[in-house]
C-alpha cells in the first residue's frame, strides 16, 4: 500500500475510486480484507487530512456521479471529519488537556509491550505492525484496536491516542483525539465501545478468531466538562503580500493566490511538536509540500519553525490559512504573543458554516448535511 503526494494524483485516485469502487462502500465499509485489498474503502484520509483535497470537493465530486441515496454513507462519513474538527474548535481545550495528560502518564513495560507488538493478542500485534509498515489502519479497526488498548489492555487512552498520531499519515488533532475519547466513553459520557471476538471475526474475514477480550468493561470516567466556546478567529480584510500554508491546510485555490507576492510552508519538526512524529510521517508530510511547491509554479519556500520565527523578525502582517486547533494553531498562538504579530487568518467558508452544527452530537449535524450540500452546492 502507498500514498501518494500530489494533488493531482490525490484527484486521479479520488475519482478512480468514484468510478470503479464507491458501489461498494455502503455494504462493504466495515470489512477489514487486509493490506492488499481496499477496494471496499476510499484510503482518502492522508489526502483529506492534508487538505490536499478537501471533503467538500470529494462529496461534490461524488454526487456528480452517483445521487445521494445510493453513497449516503460514504458522505456522512467524509462529514465526520468536518464534524470533529468543528467540534474541537467549539471546545479547544480538550485538545490542551489532552497534551497535558500525556506530560503526567509514564510508559511502563505494558505500554512497551502494546506499541512494539508483544502482547497476547495476535490481531493487536499484528495491526501495530501494519501501521508502523503502511502509516495507516482501516477505520474499523482503529476502533476495535483502541478498545483492546484501553479496556483489555487497559493503557491510558491518551497513549494511544499519542500512538496513532505518531505514526499515521492521516493524523487530525480532531478526529484521532475524539475518536479516542469515543471509545473510552467520555466523548459520549457513559457509552463506551467494546470490541468483541465475533465482531472481529466477522469483519476481519475470520482472519482472526476467539480472540480473549474483556467484553464487559465499564466506560472510563473523566468528570471534567467542557462548555462551548465562541470561535474567535483573527480577521483582518486589508490582505497581506505574504501567505503562511501549514502542511495540513496545502491546497488554496489558484484564484486566491494571485494576489500573493510569496508563500511560505510550514512543517514544525519534532522540536516544538507536542507529540513526536514518526520519520515516515515527517517524510511523508515534507513530500507533500514539496509537490504542491512544484505544482504551484509559484515564488514558495518550504520552512521549518526557525525558519519561520526569522521571518517573523524581518515582517510583522501575514495572512494565514486558518490551521484548526493541533500542533500548527498552537505554535502559531505562542508566537504570535512573543512576537506582537499581526495575522489576518483566511477561513474557508465551508468550514465556518458547518461548524456551527458541531455543537451538539453527530445526529444533529448528520441531519444538516442537506442543507449544507445545497449551500455549497454540492449536489
Amino acid at each position: 500500500m502507498q500514498f501518494i503526494t500530489s494533488r493531482s494524483e490525490a484527484l486521479d485516485k479520488l475519482n478512480n475510486y468514484i468510478e470503479s469502487d464507491i458501489s461498494n462502500y455502503n455494504s462493504k465499509r466495515n470489512f477489514d480484507f487486509g493490506v492488499t485489498n481496499r477496494r471496499n474503502v476510499s484510503c482518502l484520509s492522508p489526502y483529506i487530512t492534508h487538505r490536499l483535497i478537501t471533503e467538500y470537493e470529494t462529496a461534490k465530486l461524488v454526487l456528480k456521479k452517483h445521487p445521494f441515496q445510493k453513497v449516503d454513507k460514504f458522505i456522512q462519513e467524509i462529514f465526520w471529519r468536518v464534524y470533529w474538527k468543528g467540534w474541537l474548535e467549539l471546545r479547544p481545550r480538550v485538545w490542551s488537556d489532552f497534551i497535558e495528560d500525556l506530560k503526567s502518564i509514564k510508559e511502563d513495560k505494558d505500554y512497551i509491550k502494546a506499541v512494539n507488538g508483544e502482547t497476547e493478542i495476535k490481531c493487536f500485534n499484528d495491526w501495530v505492525n501494519e501501521l508502523k509498515e503502511f502509516n495507516y489502519l482501516h477505520n474499523h479497526t482503529r476502533m476495535l484496536f483502541a478498545s483492546i488498548w484501553i479496556f483489555t489492555l487497559k493503557l491510558p487512552w491518551q497513549k494511544g491516542a499519542e500512538f496513532f498520531m505518531k505514526h499515521l499519515y492521516d493524523g487530525d488533532a480532531a478526529s484521532n483525539t475524539l475518536s479516542w475519547r469515543w471509545v473510552a466513553g467520555i466523548q459520549t459520557k457513559g457509552k463506551n465501545y467494546l470490541a468483541q471476538s465475533w465482531n472481529i471475526s466477522k469483519f476481519t474475514n475470520n482472519k482472526y478468531n476467539n480472540v480473549k477480550l474483556n467484553e464487559t468493561a465499564l466506560p472510563i470516567i473523566d468528570k471534567r466538562e467542557y462548555k462551548i466556546t465562541p470561535i474567535q478567529i483573527s480577521k483582518d480584510e486589508n490582505l497581506n503580500e505574504n501567505l503562511i500554508i501549514f502542511e495540513n491546510e496545502m491546497f488554496i485555490d489558484l484564484t486566491e493566490k494571485k494576489k500573493y507576492k510569496k508563500i511560505y510552508y510550514v512543517l514544525l519538526s519534532n522540536d516544538c511538536r507536542s507529540i513526536n512524529l514518526s520519520t515516515k510521517v515527517m517524510n511523508y508530510k515534507k513530500d507533500i509540500i514539496k509537490s504542491r511547491l512544484n505544482e504551484i509554479k509559484m515564488d514558495s519556500e518550504l520552512l521549518n519553525e526557525n525558519g519561520l520565527v526569522s521571518l517573523f523578525d524581518a515582517v510583522k502582517s501575514f495572512d494565514v490559512i486558518y490551521p484548526s486547533i493541533g500542533e500548527n494553531f498552537l505554535f502559531l498562538k505562542k508566537v504570535m504573543k512573543k512576537n506582537n504579530l499581526k495575522i489576518n487568518y483566511i477561513t474557508r467558508k465551508e468550514d465556518e458554516f458547518c461548524w456551527k452544527f458541531s455543537n451538539k452530537g453527530y445526529f444533529n449535524f448528520k441531519s444538516n448535511i442537506p442543507i449544507i450540500l445545497s449551500t455549497f452546492k454540492l449536489n
